[in-house]
């Protein structure tokens, strides 16, 4: 069989090998094309695109590259007409998906889309193009189903991928406590670094007992991170690594939030981009939480410094409650328990490529 996979940034292109990975097993003669990263061309897909060739990121940096997202829609679409697979995968990254989504089902080719577009926090509206367009959509937090199903849509559950993949690091991985260092996530693109790496050493500057070692993102070399300080450790390749020598963690907002709760790391979560990007975020994005820790568990699980609030002072003073107090972190080992049931056991790579061949047979 025939699979066209679009994944468009680094997660979905983890997220995306798995299932191809999956599919192998099943299937044989598979055979994978599309858009993606480097861990799905090395589980076999054919890159028509690098996903690299689209990241772009905030509100206002899409405005200014929207010449090149349509030049890579029309390329797609083409080569989709020209190789005519016998499903296409959309995994996440919506404004670029739903566009082939459209595309796909309107030359009757099955649309499965894994880890379904967030309607829930803004372009609501969406959610016509999903009932539209989407023969299979595969959730991945466990409050969506209901939402959709309150919708008229139906969707299911597969699990989540980070606990997937911390289940798998903790299988052969033991952690170490109290080893006085202190996890530094600020982000995986160059502006979300910049922004954030800055303040989160400042902050650390309060804490001359804890080493900061920082989780080094795909794509970005030592001398990059050393221009902030020379005598950064640094941690490549796989955050969980890093995460099991922390006795916090200081996160930017996005998917390692939800894997630094799920590798039972004490954590504070931040966030801040320009204050045009941040203007239009307020006035489209309808969330009590940014986090997706706390958005689960619907409540302040992990405290979120977003735009002013993630200065130096404030985030010490955050850092020094979750290492010195014990109260705190109760709390937080509460709130993670909690976590871990709500997810649930996770193989969403085997259910998702399972789903799919069944559905093609």
């Amino acid at each position: 069989m025939k699979y066209y996979v679009i994944s468009g940034e680094t997660s979905g292109d983890n997220h995306a090998s798995r299932v191809m990975l999956e599919l192998k097993k099943l299937d044989p003669h598979a055979f994978f094309r599309g858009m993606g990263g480097d861990m799905s061309r090395e589980a076999g897909q054919e890159l028509v695109i690098h996903q690299k060739e689209m990241a772009i990121m905030g509100f206002a940096e899409v405005v200014g590259s929207i010449a090149k997202i349509l030049k890579n829609i029309r390329r797609i679409k083409r080569d989709i007409l020209t190789w005519k697979p016998d499903v296409v995968l959309l995994v996440d990254y919506p404004g670029f998906n739903f566009k082939i989504a459209k595309y796909a089902f309107n030359h009757k080719i099955p649309v499965h889309y894994y880890i379904s577009p967030k309607v829930w926090a803004w372009k609501e509206g969406r959610v016509e193009l999903i009932r539209k367009y989407v023969s299979e959509l595969y959730c991945i937090l466990p409050f969506e189903t209901d939402y959709f199903a309150n919708k008229g849509i139906k969707a299911t559950y597969v699990g989540n991928p980070s606990k997937e993949t911390v289940d798998a690091f903790l299988a052969t991985h033991t952690p170490i406590p109290g080893t006085n260092k202190i996890a530094l996530l600020p982000g995986s693109r160059k502006q979300e670094i910049a922004t954030a790496l800055p303040i989160m050493l400042e902050a650390m500057k309060e804490f001359p007992k804890y080493e900061a070692i920082v989780a080094q993102a795909p794509g970005f070399d030592d001398e990059f991170y050393h221009a902030f300080n020379p005598t950064l450790q640094l941690i490549p390749h796989t955050m969980y690594a890093l995460l099991a020598q922390s006795d916090a963690a200081i996160v930017t907002s996005g998917t390692a939030t939800l894997e630094t709760a799920l590798m039972n790391v004490p954590q504070v979560v931040c966030y801040k981009t320009t204050k045009v990007n941040y203007a239009i975020a307020k006035a489209v994005v309808k969330l009590k939480y940014i986090s997706l820790v706390n958005l689960i568990l619907d409540a302040p699980c992990v405290k979120e410094l977003i735009q002013d609030d993630f200065e130096a002072g404030k985030l010490g003073y955050e850092l020094h409650l979750i290492l010195k107090s014990k109260d705190k972190q109760a709390q937080i080992a509460s709130y993670y328990e909690e976590l871990h049931e709500r997810i649930g056991e996770s193989h969403p790579s085997v259910n998702v490529a399972q789903t799919i061949w069944r559905s093609i047979q």
